[in-house]
């Protein structure tokens, strides 16, 4: 029933590998790239040793798969992407080490802080109202503040 499997050649192989690089070309992730290249070194194998039984051909493809996105995950990971705005979808972020107001005083360590056009909620010493704070750091969406020197 699967006989023709049996007939498996390095450029079918690479024939794989061409449509999982056009699959890369119209997906939105970055995934397909790896497997094509994977599909292609499995091709060049098979150029060079080419009577290997197919079910080694596709261990060899998953194997390949496997470490070619491990591969790019560690080295994405070891060279991160330098940007000119590095805290992009990270609103809370921007604020740490600027200076407000209190419009309401922070009491048992909570309080509220008014930003720009939105309001803050904020964790710190108990300060009364009127108080500059400085922002030190982000809990999820809370400011963490000092009084500001």
């Amino acid at each position: 029933m699967m006989e023709w499997l049996e007939h498996i050649v390095f450029w079918h192989w690479w024939i794989l590998a061409g449509l999982l690089l056009i699959l890369e070309l119209t997906a939105p992730a970055f995934f397909f790239l790896w497997l094509g290249i994977a599909a292609a070194a499995v091709g060049m194998i098979l150029l060079v040793f080419p009577s290997i039984p197919i079910e080694t051909q596709l261990v060899l493809f998953g194997i390949a798969s496997i470490v070619a996105v491990l591969a790019w995950r560690k080295y994405r990971e070891s060279r991160p992407l330098a940007t000119d705005q590095p805290h992009l979808n990270r609103r809370g972020h921007q604020y740490i080490g600027r200076v407000f107001t209190l419009d309401n005083p922070i009491t048992n360590g909570v309080g509220k802080v008014t930003v720009d056009d939105s309001t803050w909620r904020v964790k710190g010493p108990d300060l009364p109202a009127g108080t500059a704070i400085k922002v030190t750091g982000i809990d999820g969406v809370i400011f963490r503040v000092d009084a500001a020197d």
